[in-house]
């Protein structure tokens, strides 16, 4: 993908031949042109991204990142910090919603434990990466150092790189980290120059006083670390957290094979902002599953330029807005792969 010294993060242009090809077939298709509106649009993304007139989706996969953060003793979270370790648990043993949606859609799902402030026991679909146990509290101090910063974005990296080899059509990034809203909206604050009071939302649902805490937070975070979007790792070193930048390198890792990246809620948000910011074409492999709940959540999508697919009132993150948001994506691929053109059905075209 790349290295601390800061060689480039190579993504491949758009196959704009691809495109326009794809692009004249759905005018050949038994339909009124521009009838199935975003589907269209959605059939001739993925036509550049993949290269392919008429690509398919058949391999999926979700990968959820788990990792704790040290801003929770701040108290900016409904919950306590121990249920990022039972949640991830509840992931493999298939309760949770993000198991479920897996199920539905047919997806591999794999958690990546990249920072879980415990010892997880083995488990199948569990990945043990886990670089330290969660971040700093960047209230105080930074959330890693860089050279953990790097180590995140190379696991999430080398994660996607394995279900690439796989065979792999589409990708569903998800989160699982008590305090990471917190953290994703000090990564958007830093990378987008928004105010917190724009950005930092509820989250796990806390009250009004909980949400004065993290506007706090944030606020205290950015003014201690002084980031600037001229220096992404150095966002993600200081006020990041270690599945932020894990989901960003499994995004240029995707990009850079030519697969379609599914976006989620207002984390993965946060993580595709830090992508963009490292290497700005990954924003043509993006497709924007769902508006969050989280107030900030569409000013970071107008910052990459996306418009949400689904419109959901969802904030439970794990990926489970973009695993609902899959079939759509996957309906748009077989629509314009397997629908008829005008001269196959012998219908006769509008004149």
């Amino acid at each position: 993908m790349t290295n601390p010294n800061g060689s480039k993060f190579a993504i491949p242009p758009l196959d704009e031949a691809a495109a326009e090809a794809a692009r004249a077939r759905q005018t050949q298709l038994t339909k009124p042109a521009g009838s199935l509106g975003r589907l269209e649009d959605l059939a001739i993304q993925l036509a550049a991204i993949t290269g392919k007139v008429a690509p398919s989706i058949e391999h999926k996969s979700i990968l959820v990142f788990a990792a704790d953060h040290g801003v929770t003793a701040e108290g900016v979270s409904a919950y306590p910090a121990e249920v990022t370790a039972q949640m991830v648990l509840n992931f493999v043993r298939g309760g949770a919603a993000i198991s479920v949606l897996s199920r539905f859609t047919g997806s591999r799902l794999k958690v990546v434990d990249i920072g879980v402030a415990a010892d997880l026991p083995a488990a199948e679909g569990l990945l043990a990466r886990k670089i330290a146990y969660g971040t700093g509290n960047i209230a105080r101090e930074p959330a890693m150092t860089r050279e953990q910063a790097w180590a995140a974005l190379e696991v999430g990296a080398d994660v996607a790189a394995e279900e690439a080899e796989k065979g792999l059509d589409i990708l569903v990034l998800g989160e699982m980290g008590i305090g990471n809203t917190t953290a994703a909206a000090a990564v958007a604050c830093a990378l987008g120059g928004f105010p917190p009071e724009e950005i930092v939302g509820r989250g796990t649902g806390v009250d009004d006083a909980g949400l004065t805490r993290k506007v706090d937070a944030v606020k205290r975070a950015l003014a201690r670390a002084s980031v600037s979007p001229a220096d992404p790792i150095g966002v993600l070193e200081q006020v990041g957290g270690y599945e932020i930048g894990g989901m960003a390198g499994a995004m240029l890792a995707a990009a850079q094979r030519r697969v379609p990246i599914l976006l989620d809620g207002f984390i993965a948000t946060a993580a595709a902002m830090l992508a963009a910011t490292l290497a700005p074409e990954i924003r043509n492999y993006l497709i924007a599953a769902h508006l969050s709940e989280e107030q900030g959540h569409g000013q970071m999508l107008a910052f990459l330029g996306l418009e949400p697919l689904l419109r959901l009132n969802l904030r439970l993150g794990e990926g489970s807005g973009a695993a609902l948001a899959l079939p759509i994506v996957e309906a748009a691929a077989r629509l314009h792969a397997e629908m008829a053109t005008f001269a196959e059905a012998g219908v006769s075209e509008k004149e």
